[in-house]
Formats: C-alpha cells, structure tokens, sequence
C-alpha cells in the first residue's frame, strides 16, 4: 500500500537531500571514475542497513535494501557524472574544479535516490522483496550502465526499474512521461571527404572536397525529410565542418561530425545504411571519396506501458493529477538508462524543477547550460515518486 505520509516524510529528509545535492555538485567528476561521489553517497547512506557491491569496469554501485520477507525485486537509479564545461551559475555551493559542472541534474538525481533509500528503509518491515539502488558513473557518452550490467553489479536482474531525470525549464514539481519510445537513440557520425588540393587560385587543378563536403551536408537533410516517414521522426546533424589552414589553399580533405537520432531499431539500421550511401555518392559526384564512421552511442529508451502507469498512479496519489503530464511525443536527447530497459521493464520519469514562482518557466535555462538552475524545494517529491514506485511494484507487481 502507498503510504500517504511518504511526501512529508520526504519533505522531512530535505535538508539531507539538499546538503547531498550541494556537496557532489561543488566537487564534479567526468565519466566512469566517480570515487569522491561515490563516497559522499556511502558516507549519507552507511547508517542504513544496506548491502553493498561495487568494482568491475566503473566506480559503480549497487546497493541492496531487503524487506522483511522474500518477494518481489525493483531497482532504482541515479547517475553521478558531470559535463567539461565551465560553471556560470554564482551559485555558493558552485563547481570547485575549473572546466566542470552538474549542468545536468545528475547531483540532483543522486541525492533524490540516496533520499529514496532513506524513505524505504524507515518502512523495510512493512514490504516484502527487495530494492537495489544502482548508483551510476559514466551517463554522459560513456556507457557506465551498459558496463555495470556487464560488470554483473545488477544480478540478478530485477523485475522492473525506474529512474528520474531532472528538468530545469519545466514547471516545478510536475512530472511527465510516456508509454514507448520516451527519448532517442543517439549515434556519433564522422564523415571524410577525401579529394587533392592545391593553390586556391587554379582550383581546376585540383580536386577540391569543400564543394562535395557542402554538398554533402545537404543531400543528408534532403534524405532524412524524403527517404523516411515524417512521423517516424529521424534526425541527422552536422554539427561541425573541419578544414583548410589557409585562405588561398584548397585543403585535402574535409571532415564533417554530428549525430544521428532516431526511434525505432529498424530506423536507426537503416539511416546508417543511407548517410554511407548519400555521403559515397555525393563524393564520388565530385570526384572525391567519402569515408563513413558511424559510432553507436545509447539505443532508444523504450518505457513500458506498464511501469508508466505505477509512475502515473504514484504521482496522482502524492501530488495530485494535475502534476501528471502525459508527454505527446518523445524527446529526441539519448539516455543511456536505456541499456537496462532493455532488460528489464521499467520507466523513466521527468521531474520539473524550474523556480516555484516562476511563471515564464519554459524560458529557464535548460540542462547543459552552464547557468542552468535547479529549485532544490523539488528534491523531495523525486525521493517520494521514486520510493513510491518501488512501494507500488513490490506490493502489486505490474498488476
């Protein structure tokens, strides 16, 4: 059963959310090496009864809380990196370390689980089955959920998992989510174009790339809006275009990078398919080579129907109906708590942050702005729907 009082008891856990949040986010860590996180989070947690396991590829963790009787198995994540940007905010408790910050939410994201395992552990002998709370490294382009499932820190697999992300240009305390497809897939893409250069003034006799590049870059967007259904939606972007060393040399070469987005497996098979082939032919159009590299990032992030509607049922019973938001459409970002919804059923929710009394909210600065904003009085409601969930699954299952 849902207890009713586990929004004020959330709210009674603020300042040890808060001072979490504040801690990790004056002392930012890149990729999959978070120890100084990781032992901030041991450190809040150590006087609750939970069982640890940690190593393998990541500084990873897993830590496990059982109820008073065997039963059902949910997990519950947060990630605990942050981006190389330089911190803009003024806030007091800023990024100590120059050239990082939590532009993110992911402190965010780590105290409101850590405020979780507060909350469920005050009730372990009133729910049977057992909670794992998986504190991940490594969310932003590094794969550390993909390493730690590889790593075995998550078996056995729980029966279904959910997880929060912040969002700081959404209204404050709504949450928002959706059945399937929630966010995309997202490849890296780098393309070269190959051709011969020369003195800019005599470009007949060379074989000049930068026309083949530009036309290239073209031909992309032309494919994307005319080789796939608009309602499928697909996204290619050339996000940077290298070349030269001079105003009067025509370069060797040109090297285009982006990304690619999509929703669905069959059409992320197939536009890798299609930007090799319009890239190939466009060069070799002008006489150039073009050389395809396409890195797979995060594959989609697919919720089940199912955990979307505990998440709903949680949120309307602690916060009332108003603060669901049904989202109309995916969010074309990558998420890489995909790779455990892969294998197991479960759901991501977003929880708004933007300032209470702000009522131009969708203006706010949004994630990975080095001004981005997080009003901290949301904190507790993410540690509540969280522990909320894990309550609703273990009495009830998908039921």
């Amino acid at each position: 059963m849902l207890h009713p009082d586990l929004i004020d008891s959330a709210q009674a856990l603020s300042d040890r959310i808060v001072s979490l949040r504040r801690a990790i986010h004056a002392e930012p860590e890149l990729g999959l090496d978070t120890p100084k996180t990781l032992a901030k989070v041991r450190a809040a947690l150590a006087h609750l009864p939970l069982e640890w396991r940690e190593g393998g590829s990541t500084t990873g963790a897993v830590a496990t809380l059982k109820g008073a009787k065997p039963g059902r198995r949910v997990l519950l994540r947060g990630d605990m990196d942050a981006l190389p940007m330089e911190e803009q905010s003024g806030l007091a408790f800023a990024s100590t370390i120059p050239g990082r910050m939590h532009s993110c939410g992911h402190d965010t994201h780590t105290a409101m689980l850590a405020g979780a395992a507060e909350l469920l552990a005050a009730r372990q002998r009133e729910f049977s089955g057992e909670v794992q709370f998986m504190f991940q490294p490594g969310e932003e382009g590094f794969h550390g959920a993909r390493h730690m499932l590889e790593d075995g820190l998550i078996e056995p697999l729980p029966e279904a998992a959910f997880a929060l992300h912040i969002m700081p240009n959404a209204r404050h305390g709504a949450v928002a989510g959706r059945a399937g497809a929630l966010m995309a897939s997202a490849d890296q893409l780098d393309i070269v174009i190959e051709g011969r250069g020369g003195h800019a003034s005599m470009p007949h006799h060379t074989l000049d790339p930068v026309p083949a590049a530009c036309a290239v870059v073209t031909a992309l967007q032309a494919m994307v809006t005319r080789r796939f259904n608009a309602a499928e939606a697909v996204v290619v972007t050339v996000t940077m275009i290298e070349a030269g060393s001079a105003h009067n040399v025509i370069p060797d070469k040109v090297t285009l990078r982006g990304t690619i987005r999509t929703l669905t497996p069959r059409n992320r098979t197939r536009v890798h398919e299609l930007v090799a082939e319009t890239a190939q032919g466009i060069a070799a159009g002008h006489g150039a080579a073009a050389h395809v590299t396409i890195t797979p990032g995060f594959p989609v992030t697919v919720c089940d129907a199912r955990a979307v509607a505990i998440g709903e049922g949680v949120t309307t019973a602690l916060f009332g109906a108003r603060d669901w938001i049904a989202l109309p459409a995916p969010i074309m970002g990558a998420e890489d708590f995909s790779y455990v919804l892969e294998q197991v059923p479960g759901a991501m929710f977003f929880l708004g942050v933007a300032a209470e009394d702000n009522e131009d909210w969708r203006s706010a600065c949004a994630i990975h702005s080095p001004r981005m904003y997080v009003d901290e009085r949301a904190l507790p409601r993410g540690s509540a729907l969280l522990a909320g969930c894990a309550l609703r699954f273990l009495e009830r299952g998908f039921d």
